[in-house]
This record gives C-alpha cells, sequence and structure tokens, in this order.
C-alpha cells in the first residue's frame, strides 16, 4: 500500500524564480566523469558480452542461451537507463557529449535519441495533470471517458489495459515497432532522429545477421528484447499510475506536487535497483530530471523532503495493474468495478438530492 504524503505547501510558488527545493536538490545534479564510466562498463559492457556469449552458445545448447536471457535482460535495461540519463543531459557534464553518447546508447537500445528526449521531456512537464495526459504516458482514461466511448472503443482500452497486452505484447510495439515510425506531424528534428536511429539500426542489425545468421539473431536478441522491455514498462506504469496517487487538473497541478505526489518510491531490492539504475526512485527523477542515476538514492536520503512520498513495493506494484481507469468522484485510480460503483453512488445521491 502506497503511503501517502500532504500536498507541498504554498511555499512550492512564494519564490517563482527560485523553487523551494532547488537549492537542495542542486549539489546532487553533477555528474562525475570517473563514476559515469562505472556505470557504463557496468551496463552496455556486460551487455554486449552476454550476447556475444549468447551466440556462442547457440552451438552448444539453445537452454543456456535462455538461461542466460534475465541476466542478459537486466544489463539492456540497465543500459537504457544510461540512454535516459543522457537525454536529461545528466549523465556527463558536456551537453554535446550527452548527445553523441545518447545516440549511441540508443542504437543499442533501440531508441532514436532525438525522438524519444523530446517526448520524454513533454512527459516530465505535464506528469499528473489530467488534462494534459497523453505525452510520454501509459495511456489512461478518466471513468467519465471511458464510459463514453463506443462499446469498441471500451473493448480496445480494456485490451490496451490487460497486463498480457501491456507486458507481453507491449515491449516489441514500444521498443521495435513504435520508434521506427516517421509521422507527418512531427518537427524536421525529431524526423532526422529516426531516420538516423533506424539507418544505424539497419547497419548494425543487418551486418549481425550477415555475421552470425537471421535465426541465430532473433534467438538471442527477441528474448532479451521482450524481457527488458516488459520491465521496463512496467516501471514506467507503477511510477505514476499506482494507488493512491495523485492526479491534478490544470489549475491546481504544479510541478512539484506532481513530482512528490504523482511519483512513487518504488522500494526494490538491491539487486534489482541495480539493474534499474535507481529509476525507482521516482520522485527525486521527477523533481529534478538532472540528478544522475547514481546521485538519486544519496538525494532522497538526506532531503527529508523525500521521506513522506509515496512509497510502493514491488508486490504494491504488481497488484496497480489492475487499477484501469482515474475515478473522478473519488479522486484515486480504480479497477473497473470500482469506478462503477462509485459512479452509481454519485448518480444514487444526485438523484435523492432535495431539489
Amino acid at each position: 500500500m502506497a503511503t501517502q504524503t500532504a500536498p507541498v505547501q504554498d511555499e512550492v510558488t512564494s519564490h517563482p524564480q527560485r523553487p523551494f527545493w532547488r537549492d537542495a536538490i542542486a549539489p546532487y545534479e553533477r555528474p562525475r566523469v570517473a563514476r559515469t564510466l562505472v556505470d557504463l562498463a557496468t551496463s552496455i559492457v556486460p551487455y554486449v558480452a552476454l550476447t556475444v556469449l549468447g551466440y556462442v552458445l547457440l552451438d552448444v545448447s539453445y537452454l543456456l542461451v535462455l538461461a542466460l536471457i534475465p541476466l542478459t535482460a537486466g544489463f539492456l535495461l540497465r543500459t537504457y537507463i544510461m540512454f535516459h540519463d543522457c537525454t536529461h543531459g545528466a549523465l556527463l557534464p558536456s551537453r554535446r557529449a550527452n548527445v553523441w553518447l545518447g545516440r549511441v546508447l540508443g542504437v543499442v537500445v533501440y531508441t532514436p535519441f532525438g525522438s524519444w528526449k523530446h517526448s520524454h521531456a513533454m512527459h516530465h512537464g505535464t506528469s499528473g495533470d489530467l488534462e494534459r495526459r497523453g505525452d510520454g504516458d501509459v495511456p489512461m482514461l478518466t471513468a467519465g471517458e471511458y464510459h463514453a466511448k463506443s462499446r469498441g472503443g471500451r473493448l480496445a482500452y480494456r485490451l490496451y489495459r490487460n497486463p498480457l497486452v501491456m507486458f507481453g505484447l507491449g515491449p516489441f510495439w514500444a521498443m521495435v515497432i513504435l520508434p521506427r515510425l516517421v509521422r507527418r506531424p512531427m518537427r524536421p528534428r525529431i524526423k532526422r532522429s529516426i531516420i538516423f536511429t533506424n539507418v544505424a539500426l539497419v547497419v548494425v542489425v543487418g551486418g549481425l545477421c550477415l555475421l552470425v545468421g537471421w535465426q541465430q539473431y532473433l534467438l538471442v536478441q527477441a528474448p532479451a528484447i521482450w524481457l527488458a522491455g516488459s520491465a521496463g514498462i512496467f516501471l514506467f506504469y507503477v511510477q505514476h499510475q499506482f494507488e493512491d496517487m495523485v492526479w491534478q487538473s490544470n489549475e491546481e497541478w504544479s510541478y512539484a506536487d506532481a513530482a512528490l505526489q504523482g511519483s512513487s518510491y518504488l522500494r526494490l531490492p538491491k539487486v534489482l535497483q541495480f539493474f534499474t539504475g535507481n529509476i525507482g526512485l521516482h520522485h527525486v527523477h521527477h523533481l529534478s530530471a538532472r540528478v544522475p542515476n547514481y546521485n538519486l538514492q544519496r538525494a532522497h536520503d538526506e532531503n527529508p523532503i523525500f521521506h513522506s512520498v509515496p512509497t510502493i513495493t514491488l508486490w504494491d506494484g504488481i497488484k496497480a495493474a489492475r487499477l484501469k481507469v482515474w475515478d473522478e468522484e473519488e479522486e484515486r485510480l480504480a479497477t473497473f468495478p470500482q469506478a462503477r460503483r462509485s459512479a452509481a453512488t454519485a448518480t444514487a445521491a444526485t438523484a435523492t438530492a432535495p431539489g
């Protein structure tokens, strides 16, 4: 069960030029090159090594390859966190260095740097705002929006939110298909980012297929992509859609409230915290995306502002998958039956109210 925190007080807006939390967080925003190199040495290097080992083991036993997949996927997920930090300019002191490292890591994780950087920045700027949902979010409807849809629309939403679809088919859609698509309304630089990554992937993947064979490529890469992608979608989902989270209408929304009440502290076992690059400390990350992943825990531990944020366990996160819509009446994320009961209660109360 998530622990509830009181709303951030008026001091959030009392100094519009300098938010109250800025000075406290600033010391943690400084990346250290040596520490970043350790991050890369414990993410992309073992991922590449395990992938190569997987190809070698194909000639021995595919069961051995499958035994390696969870570890390979774990390092792929950790590499994605390094990519993610680059999109925020948080992994290296130089902006240009972050961009070029991010582009390279983007090819490794099948994701165009510029495109994802843009959509993820939109997510940070609108997270927790009911009127600005949709940019970089896992889609969520209010109960009213859901019931206003056609039968086909409701079925499509139910299917999308079904864990088998979201965590089963979702990884291939989110990592393999969607990032390849260039759409007409996109800005030119976003289109260039996608095209650059697609061309680079044709070269890299095509070269690997020529070297080891396309069947062998899929036997090693596909399970790792699926498992890492599924874990990534789960993390992204539970960090903003969990029991006791707060979503607000536009006029009530504040950046600090969205970070401290609308982002979870997903408390994970240390080994999972390592493979997820501390991203479970999502409340710190959303308050300041410039904090490198290796400083998130220290920032949380040393600042009392973070000690009463919503905290959930891995089991809480798994249970959160049953929550489907935002219940406007109860102001909470709810299951479909809970939302129906809430709407029926509200309708009955209106019907019996004195005219």
